[in-house]
């Protein structure tokens, strides 16, 4: 949770392989993944490449299993008014 001090500053590379060791312990495997980011600044857009290859790398999976779109809210609310970035993220896990 946001509340949690210990988390404060902490890389999400660093969160993400906390999970990646869960998923491991459990023998889950990950099918696909599908990913929006959604902000208004900075533009991704030129950066939606190397941004989906640094995840596949980081779930250390296939590229061709990870997707990830970018997009913006046409300055409408909170997101649009650059008060925050936010992420909707789907994983499909299987057993080995």
């Amino acid at each position: 949770p946001s509340s949690d001090e210990s988390l404060r500053n902490v890389e999400s590379g660093t969160i993400l392989a906390t999970v990646i060791g869960f998923m491991r312990e459990r023998r889950l495997v990950l099918q696909n993944l599908d990913a929006t980011v959604i902000a208004e600044a900075p533009r991704l857009a030129s950066h939606q490449a190397k941004m989906r290859a640094n995840l596949a790398g980081l779930l250390e999976a296939p590229e061709e299993r990870v997707n990830l779109k970018v997009t913006s809210t046409d300055r409408m609310g909170a997101l649009g008014r650059g008060e925050g970035i936010a992420a909707l993220v789907v994983v499909l896990l299987d057993e080995e």
